[in-house]
């Protein structure tokens, strides 16, 4: 099936889903081509990537993949206020060279102009995939990937951090090892391999500022630009972020029932220097990578000497099912491991931590150490003792088991209001669940839901490639058990109304 959208130069763009190519690469060739046939002329301005995804009939994030190759490769340029233009691929005249008497001066009324340039114009368009302004009162019924943070033990955790403020100063105002607190990495070594059956040792963990610590890490150190990379379509957005802020080509391979389909991939970009996996939890469908698929992947990494970041997203949070063992426990000399307090504890408490192989370390760390040092170590201190004094453990235990409750009362509301509509998907693990709608509502189910006052995710959000079913994403960890059936009952007016 092909796209068609209002011109942009002087015929139409088609991008054609039965092309090989994924359609931002279509997309990026066909508007390339038409710069340098003279088609499209210097200073010539783009619609924006929302207006365009409209018009083509795509989700954004491929019109936003598509800009962001051009800019990298000096194709277009983008200045505040003044949107998306093409750029002059002719040598530009000198600067008039700036004198003592003028080195001020500017035309009246004209604001200087600060225009970004490389990496710069990359972050103005990556700013769609994430707002970097978060909003802590803005927590809606359905939030997703919230924990419940009113239930978090503040009197434990406070004194945990007063005790090391008042004992273990001056010796936290010093510099620090870049790899983490070395107390607190034996303790996660130990957890990890009980519960998630993860092989390594302390020196093997790296502490990170969050998830997004560990992928911006590894982006940094074992890709170059252009590097093709495999990541789940549809899949997490802030992980593409750090890949794409590193100008690494991504590769969207689509998920099934299996998770994601290694096939695919083979098929798209055999050379493909990383996968980057969630395969415990996929985020944002809740399927685990099924153990053929897992073997598959693994194959894959040996044969093409690629690596395989796993991102072992929720799986603390598991209500039913036989819980699969980590990736890495298959094979730890491909797999980098990251994993994350901020979603089980608090979204504030910026400490994750990745577990790569030996021969990986040494460079991480100078990489680690260059970007901030080391992590905060107060919150290291008090983390660890949160742990190894059982208080991490009593704590799941606690949320697992109010969260198995709230996921129930959702779906049982969902299946009594909705079910002739929606096909819920019962989650065996995580905090959010996905019911999917037919093809006939999906198109119109983001302006119903806005109409009503709903915030409410959907998985389009997350696609790079048309998925064809829209989904919508229900968190369930905030909200009260009468919170949630008042939710589905505005929910219900809602589609009801389409």
């Amino acid at each position: 099936m092909s796209k068609h959208a209002t011109p942009i130069g002087e015929s139409k763009i088609v991008l054609n889903q039965n092309e090989s190519a994924p359609l931002y690469r279509q997309l990026y060739e066909r508007l390339k081509n038409r710069i340098l046939t003279g088609q499209l002329e210097a200073g010539t301005r783009l619609p924006s990537t929302r207006m365009l995804a409209s018009e083509l009939g795509v989700s954004r994030n491929t019109t936003a993949l598509a800009y962001e190759l051009l800019l990298l490769e000096g194709y277009i340029e983008s200045r505040v206020g003044d949107g998306t233009r093409v750029a002059c691929l002719q040598p530009q005249r000198p600067q008039e060279p700036v004198h003592p008497q003028n080195k001020h001066r500017r035309k009246e009324g004209k604001a200087p102009s600060a225009p970004f340039t490389g990496r710069g114009q990359l972050y103005s368009e990556l700013a769609h995939l994430s707002s970097p302004r978060s909003n802590p009162e803005n927590v809606s019924i359905f939030s997703v990937g919230q924990p419940d943070v009113t239930l978090f033990p503040y009197k434990t955790w406070g004194k945990l951090i007063a005790k090391h403020a008042r004992y273990s100063l001056p010796k936290i105002a010093l510099y620090h090892d870049a790899q983490g607190y070395a107390p607190l990495r034996e303790a996660i070594a130990s957890h990890i391999g009980i519960t998630r059956g993860v092989q390594c040792s302390p020196e093997q963990i790296i502490m990170t500022s969050g998830a997004q610590g560990a992928f911006d890490l590894l982006a940094r150190v074992l890709l170059k630009p252009g590097d093709p990379v495999w990541v789940e379509d549809p899949g997490y957005n802030g992980s593409r972020g750090a890949l794409l802020a590193a100008s690494t080509q991504i590769v969207p391979v689509p998920v099934d029932r299996e998770g994601l389909v290694v096939d695919a991939g083979r098929q798209l970009r055999p050379d493909a220097r990383m996968a980057l996996v969630t395969p415990s939890h996929q985020f944002p469908t809740g399927v685990p990578m099924s153990l053929n698929r897992r073997l598959e992947l693994l194959r894959w990494a040996r044969e093409a000497e690629a690596w395989i970041a796993e991102d072992d997203y929720d799986s603390e949070y598991r209500f039913s099912g036989r819980p699969l063992e980590a990736l890495q426990n298959l094979d730890s000399s491909r797999v980098i491991y990251i994993g994350t307090f901020s979603k089980v504890l608090l979204p504030a408490l910026r400490l994750g931590y990745l577990i790569a192989p030996p021969e990986l370390l040494e460079n991480l760390l100078v990489a680690r150490y260059f970007v901030d040092v080391h992590p905060p170590m107060l919150e290291q201190m008090a983390l660890t003792d949160f742990i190894t004094e059982g208080n991490f453990a009593r704590h799941l235990r606690r949320m697992r088991q109010l969260y198995l409750e709230r996921r129930n009362a959702l779906i049982d509301a969902l299946t009594r209001e909705l079910s002739d509509l929606l096909d819920i998907v019962t989650p065996e693990a995580g905090i959010h669940l996905v019911a999917w709608l037919p093809e006939r509502l999906s198109a119109q189910v983001g302006a119903c839901l806005e109409a009503h006052g709903l915030t409410i995710r959907l998985t389009s959000q997350y696609n790079i490639q048309p998925q064809g079913r829209e989904g919508l994403m229900l968190g369930f960890a905030t909200a009260t058990p009468e919170d949630l059936r008042t939710g589905v009952h505005m929910l219900t007016r809602a589609l009801r109304s389409l």
